[in-house]
C-alpha cells in the first residue's frame, strides 16, 4: 500500500498536476497528496474521516497553510470520523475545532460542507464562547453544517458570515433561546434549509419569525416534527409562508404534527389534509394521518416527494411507500404489528439506513402461518446493507426473531445492537438457539437494557461483541 501511494505522489501527480481542479482525500494519505506537488489549478477539496488530531496536523502544515488553503481553495467537502469510546462532549468539541481550524486557515473559502462519516458519530457543533471570537468568515458563501441547538443556528446569522447566500443546517433541537440574540433583516440569503430531529414546541414562535427575516429567500427546505395544538397542512404552509415570502420559488418540506387527543373525531382525515393541497404550487404532495387510541396520539406527515430528509421517524402500517434515498436514521413505531412483508418495503424505500429503532409491541399475526407452513425458509430475505445500529429494546419477542433469524434477515457484519436482555435471553433459548447463532455473530458492539444476570454462554454466543450493561431504557422521538 506505502509502495502504490509513494509511486502516485512521486511518479503520477507531478505528471498531470497542473490539470487537477479538484482532490478526493482519506486520512491517511491527504498530506502525502497535498505536499506531493504544486497544484496551480486546484480549487476544490474532499478530506474524508479526517479527525482532530490529523485536522491539527495538515491545518497547521506552514507550507500548505500559507500556500494552497489560504490562496487557492474556493470549495471544501469534509467528514469527520471520531472514535467510537469518545463522548459525546468530546465529539462535538473537536468537530467545533476542527471548523474553527477551518474557518483560520482556508480564508478564501466560498463553500465549506461539514459531515460525519457515519451518522453515529454525529456529532453537531456548539458555539460557546471560547470559539464564537473567531468562528466567522467574510468570503464564505455556502455553508452546509450541523449544530447543537436553535441558538447555534442564530450564532451563525448573527453576521460572522456576512456574505452568505446559502445556509443548510441540521439541529440536534431546537428549544427556545436564552434570549433572542439577532432580529434583523437577512437581505443576502437566498437559499435555507433547516431538519431537526427531534419534535418542537415553538414552530410558530421560533421558526417562523427566523424565515421572516429572509426577505429575499428563494430556496427553502423545512424538515422539522411539531408538537401542536393542531395538524399544520396546506393551508398553513400556503398562509404563513408562501404568502409571506415573496421570491420564493423552490419549497420543499417534511412537517409531522403530533396532537394529544381523546376521540379520533377531533382531528382531520388524510383526505382532509390532502384537500388543503388541491391549489398548491407543488403539486407532488403526500400526506397521511395516524391515530394510536392506546397512547391517545394522532400524527399527521405532509412532505414534497421526491424527499431530502436525512431522518424518518414514528413510520406506521399506513406508510405510503416511496424512495427516500438520503434518509439514514428510522424508527418504527405502531399499535398495529408490522408483519414480515412491511419490512421488505421498509428496507426498499430505505436502501441507505444506517440506524433503526423498532417500537412495538404487538405480536405478529402472520407468524404462525408462516411457522404451521415451515414458510420461514420462503420468506424473501430483508437484507440491510448499511445498517451500523439497531435498536430492538421495546418490542414483542416476535420482532428480535424478525432480526436475529438468518432465514428473515441478513446482517452485515459490525452491528451496534441495544436489546432488553431477558427477551434476548427467551428469543435465544438461553443463548443455544441455531436460527439466531448467524447474526448475533455479526454484533460487534451489545447494549444490554434492563434487569440482567449474566450468562456464561452470552459472550460465546456474541463472539465478536463488546458488551455493556445499562438500566435505562432507549427513549424513543417522539
Amino acid at each position: 500500500c506505502n509502495m502504490m501511494l509513494n509511486r502516485f505522489c512521486l511518479q503520477i501527480l507531478p505528471e498531470v498536476h497542473d490539470k487537477i481542479k479538484w482532490l478526493d482525500l482519506e486520512s491517511s494519505s491527504m498530506k502525502n497528496v497535498l505536499c506531493a506537488t504544486d497544484y496551480p489549478n486546484l480549487y476544490g477539496l474532499g478530506l474524508y474521516n479526517i479527525n482532530e488530531e490529523s485536522a491539527r496536523c495538515l491545518f497547521t502544515d506552514e507550507t500548505l497553510s500559507s500556500g494552497i488553503f489560504k490562496n487557492q481553495i474556493r470549495t471544501l467537502f469534509i467528514t469527520i470520523d471520531n472514535d467510537d469510546d469518545d463522548s459525546y462532549e468530546d465529539m462535538v468539541l473537536s468537530a467545533t475545532s476542527i471548523v474553527n481550524y477551518i474557518l483560520n486557515v482556508f480564508t478564501g473559502l466560498i463553500y465549506l460542507k461539514f459531515n460525519e462519516s457515519l451518522y453515529k458519530n454525529c456529532a453537531r457543533l456548539l458555539l460557546d464562547d471560547e470559539f464564537l471570537p473567531t468562528f466567522r468568515s467574510s468570503t464564505l458563501l455556502k455553508l452546509n453544517i450541523r449544530v447543537q441547538c436553535f441558538d447555534d443556528c442564530l450564532y451563525l446569522l448573527d453576521g460572522r458570515f456576512n456574505q452568505l447566500h446559502t445556509l443548510c443546517v441540521d439541529l440536534v433541537h431546537i428549544n427556545r433561546p436564552h434570549e433572542i440574540k439577532n432580529q434583523g433583516d437577512l437581505p443576502n440569503l437566498k437559499c435555507f434549509s433547516l431538519s431537526c430531529n427531534l419534535a418542537i414546541s415553538f414552530y410558530d414562535e421560533l421558526i417562523l419569525p427566523l424565515l421572516y427575516r429572509m426577505s429575499n429567500l428563494e430556496q427553502l427546505g423545512l424538515y422539522i416534527a411539531t408538537i401542536n395544538a393542531t395538524f399544520i397542512d396546506g393551508n398553513h404552509l400556503k398562509r404563513d409562508i408562501i404568502n409571506r415570502m415573496a421570491r420564493l420559488n423552490q419549497f420543499t418540506f417534511y412537517i409531522a404534527s403530533f396532537m394529544f387527543i381523546c376521540n379520533p373525531l377531533d382531528f382531520p382525515s388524510a383526505e382532509d389534509i390532502q384537500r388543503t393541497f388541491i391549489d398548491f404550487p407543488k403539486n407532488n404532495i403526500i400526506s397521511y394521518v395516524d391515530y394510536f387510541p392506546e397512547a391517545k396520539q394522532s400524527q399527521c406527515r405532509i412532505y414534497s416527494y421526491p424527499s431530502f430528509i436525512p431522518y424518518y421517524d414514528n413510520i406506521t402500517n399506513n406508510f405510503p411507500g416511496g424512495l427516500f434515498q438520503y434518509v439514514r436514521v428510522i424508527s418504527l413505531y405502531d399499535e398495529y404489528p408490522f408483519e414480515h412483508e412491511f419490512f421488505i418495503r421498509i428496507q426498499k424505500s430505505f436502501p441507505f439506513i444506517e440506524e433503526l429503532t423498532v417500537i412495538n409491541y404487538k405480536s405478529q399475526n402472520e407468524k404462525q402461518s408462516y411457522e404451521s407452513n415451515n414458510g420461514s425458509q420462503n420468506l424473501s430475505l430483508v437484507e440491510y446493507s448499511f445498517l451500523n445500529e439497531l435498536a430492538i429494546v421495546r418490542v414483542h419477542d416476535h420482532y428480535i426473531e424478525q432480526f436475529l433469524f438468518n432465514t428473515k434477515t441478513y446482517l452485515h457484519n459490525n452491528v451496534l445492537l441495544h436489546i432488553d436482555y431477558e427477551s434476548l435471553q427467551r428469543v435465544t433459548h438461553n443463548f443455544t438457539r441455531e436460527n439466531t447463532q448467524i447474526n448475533c455473530a455479526k454484533i460487534n458492539e451489545l447494549k444490554l437494557y434492563g434487569e440482567t444476570c449474566p450468562n456464561s454462554s452470552l459472550q460465546e454466543y456474541f463472539p465478536n461483541a463488546k458488551i455493556c450493561f445499562s438500566r435505562s431504557i432507549l427513549k424513543d422521538k417522539k
